[in-house]
């Protein structure tokens, strides 16, 4: 008799603490990933400007592929996705040819943006089931002709209500996932009431296929001190629960904590915590005119054992 409740009430344990569990299994361990944006501004930054540490995981993002046409004054396509970064410089034979060099590299695509020729880029579907088919299909194009790897998601600018975006974009990552087109999904939020309202829509419903929380800490104001630095990683771990948030800065110095204010101090002590997922960069284009010191920095930083 004692034993059968023995087992009974191990049993309601069992039931109670899966959820649990399985978050506290997923928590994600100290990684050795870096990843740049790449493309967005045409000025001629190439893959192979870029300095890539054979010792790390290397994610180059092309930016962006946006659901608005290509004309002079663009308007949305409802999931019809255009190329809008440097593809002259950063084409399909280069794509093969950076991934060919080095085994450590995959290439993704982000989608969406901040702007388009001037203008914001809006999310703004037409409905769910269409958009997704749309999306699904040209994404899908593009991805195999550019012989790419993952998508990111950064609209930054909203037509639609949080419950759309998430369903349309994890509808969209599933669907990808599923039909293996992509091996990896981001998302980009930044501490903005509109963008994190939609970000977390998505992630209460489909972070479970969503692999790395890329969050802008840029966007917060220039002269973020270090301890201000932790202080929103943390904040942004418990936002994106049992996700890998990244910490990321902006290589024009223009928001943030700043490598020369003290990054790569935040970034060690969030490495001896065993918090550091992994560090980005936007974006490559910028770190041209200095030599991409900060990107040979944090790659070294990464590639320590830990």
């Amino acid at each position: 008799m004692e034993l059968s409740k023995i087992l009974i009430t191990l049993l309601l344990l069992q039931a109670l603490v899966p959820s649990h569990t399985s978050l506290i299994e997923a928590a994600p361990k100290s990684s050795n990933l870096f990843r740049e944006y790449i493309g967005a501004e045409f000025n001629n930054v190439k893959f192979t400007d870029v300095p890539i540490n054979p010792n790390v995981d290397f994610h180059f993002i092309l930016s962006f592929a946006i659901d608005y046409d290509t004309s002079s004054s663009p308007s949305p396509t409802n999931g019809k996705f255009n190329i809008f970064w440097d593809s002259d410089n950063l084409s399909p034979s280069q794509v093969s040819s950076i991934k060919n060099q080095y085994s450590n590299v995959k290439v993704a695509l982000s989608l969406g943006g901040d702007s388009v020729q001037g203008g914001y880029a809006y999310f703004k579907p037409s409905s769910i089931n269409s958009w997704v088919s749309n999306a699904v299909s040209t994404l899908s194009s593009i991805i195999k002709q550019y012989n790419l790897d993952g998508i990111d998601i950064d609209y930054e600018h909203f037509e639609a209500d949080p419950n759309t975006f998430a369903e349309c974009i994890g509808q969209l990552i599933t669907t990808l996932k599923r039909n293996g087109v992509i091996s990896f999904a981001s998302i980009a939020p930044f501490d903005d009431d509109q963008v994190q309202t939609h970000y977390k829509a998505l992630w209460k419903k489909y972070g479970n296929v969503i692999d790395y929380v890329n969050f802008q800490f840029y966007a917060y104001d220039k002269g973020t001190t270090v301890d201000q630095f932790i202080s929103y990683f943390k904040t942004q771990s418990e936002n994106y629960d049992g996700g890998k948030v990244l910490v990321s800065f902006i290589s024009d110095g223009s928001g943030g904590l700043t490598p020369e204010e003290g990054f790569f101090t935040a970034c060690n002590r969030l490495k001896s915590e065993k918090q550091l997922h992994g560090i980005f960069v936007w974006s490559a284009d910028d770190s041209k005119a200095n030599g991409f010191r900060y990107e040979k920095q944090s790659q070294a930083l990464l590639a320590i054992p830990h």
